[in-house]
């Protein structure tokens, strides 16, 4: 990537730590950040649009894609699939879009290592109550289904120290606070910077 180009962000939690409403509420707040729409089997939730939320395709479509390398990553969670554009990927970079992966630890290993210059961001819910208590408000999903997310909430949160940074959503505001912090932090760095300022900069070292 280039010093111009676009930032990736990956952000990662077990489900039901509110990652989906945080990532919303951020892309809302911060000006030039999108999400990238993962393709995915899975089928379509109530209130959920096609394009906006996901790319909802069908297995045989999406193993074609996997046949040609069109996905950046992919993984399956929960017994279905789900993959990200590369193409997509490179172009919005390309073009200085800063953009945020919604993704699991698996997805993220594999993203890290094609864009090594991503900075990947993991969300922890206050406390395992908590995370059943939010799981249960859904108002999706049975015991058992409820159960076997817990577990593999678990097993998601044993990878957050791959990650560069961790966030706790506790409070909802702080936590929203935090990533808007580090996306900001991200875009003052010098090489940044100085490539967006080049004008300024070399007229006032020209005094």
């Amino acid at each position: 990537m280039t010093p111009a180009g676009g930032s990736l962000y990956v952000i990662s939690a077990p489900s039901g730590a509110g990652k989906t409403s945080l990532i919303k509420d951020l892309v809302r707040d911060v000006e030039g950040l999108s999400i990238s729409v993962s393709y995915t089997t899975r089928p379509q939730r109530p209130g959920e649009v096609n394009g906006r939320d996901y790319n909802f395709v069908g297995i045989e479509e999406f193993q074609k894609m996997l046949a040609t390398q069109a996905f950046v990553e992919s993984a399956e969670v929960f017994g279905n699939l789900y993959g990200t554009s590369r193409v997509w990927i490179e172009e919005q970079l390309a073009a200085g879009q800063d953009l945020v992966l919604e993704i699991d630890w698996q997805g993220a290993r594999q993203i890290r290592e094609i864009f090594p210059d991503c900075r990947s961001i993991f969300i922890l819910p206050p406390s395992a109550e908590a995370l059943e208590q939010r799981l249960h408000g859904r108002g999706q999903d049975d015991a058992e289904v409820i159960a076997r997310r817990m577990r593999d909430a678990v097993e998601e949160m044993r990878h957050y120290g791959e990650y560069d940074y961790l966030v706790i959503n506790d409070v909802f505001d702080d936590a929203l606070a935090d990533l808007k912090a580090i996306i900001i932090a991200r875009r003052c760095r010098r090489s940044l910077q100085e490539s967006r300022h080049q004008a300024l900069i070399t007229n006032l070292l020209s005094q």
